[in-house]
């Protein structure tokens, strides 16, 4: 049986009340895949238990910068528009996901996301934060192009996937600074920003910064990210 995989929606306010979407690309690179996409629209966090034990898996994806307030920072200058309704409402649900020990994918924000429920931190704007950082993370290209390259950490889970070195584009200027003590650290770029984390001890939770829902039909690597989610999901993890 296909899994079904919780999709957290992206959410826009508009004159008509906040209106939930999510990209095609993404739910696409999970069918393909194998598994059932389902969006779930960003609203009372209470209901987040009752998604988990519903869904075999959840894929938590790009979208708005983070409030810095979720852990425990004031908003810098360089700081995008921010929904703190989508915010709460994924930190809870990933909170549960993992507790119930659902297999996790995160994507660009999702990557955040999950750093930051878990316990960890994050750069609320990576070029003005960090003093090494200097390659550009916003590119200019496309998305179906890649624009740099990843330096994966050797046996884990993104190096069985991705190889040693992997192609991949960029679209963030947040990114992940401690992923938290479930987490570890096993992809950056050249100046060190984090570009995959996944679990510590397990293979419940892999994310990426970048953005492989527009790489994954002419890139396998990139496929392979998806497969390996949808069959966690379908194995109870």
């Amino acid at each position: 049986m296909k899994p079904l995989i919780g999709m957290p929606a992206d959410t826009v306010k508009t004159d008509l009340g906040f209106r939930d979407y999510a990209y095609d690309n993404v739910m696409q690179a999970v069918i393909a895949a194998g598994g059932i996409p389902v969006m779930l629209p960003c609203n009372n966090p209470e209901l987040a238990e009752d998604y988990v034990t519903r869904c075999d898996g959840f894929a938590f994806l790009g979208g708005p910068d983070i409030d810095p307030t979720l852990f425990g920072e004031e908003p810098i200058r360089e700081i995008g528009a921010t929904s703190m309704k989508k915010d709460q409402f994924e930190v809870a649900l990933c909170q549960k996901a993992f507790s119930a020990g659902k297999a996790i994918f995160g994507i660009c924000r999702g990557a955040q996301i999950i750093a930051i429920a878990l316990g960890g931190t994050m750069y609320q704007d990576f070029p003005s934060q960090s003093p090494d950082a200097r390659l550009k993370h916003q590119q200019e290209a496309p998305l179906i192009y890649p624009t740099h390259h990843v330096n994966i950490k050797g046996d884990t889970i993104a190096a069985e996937l991705l190889g040693s070195h992997p192609y991949v584009n960029s679209n963030h200027h947040q990114t992940v600074k401690e992923p938290g003590s479930h987490l570890m650290v096993s992809g950056r770029a050249d100046d060190g920003a984090v570009e995959m984390i996944e679990s510590q001890d397990d293979d419940q939770v892999v994310a990426v910064q970048w953005h492989p829902e527009y790489l994954y039909e002419t890139m396998p690597e990139e496929n392979a990210l998806f497969e390996d989610f949808v069959d966690r999901c379908r194995s109870g993890r």
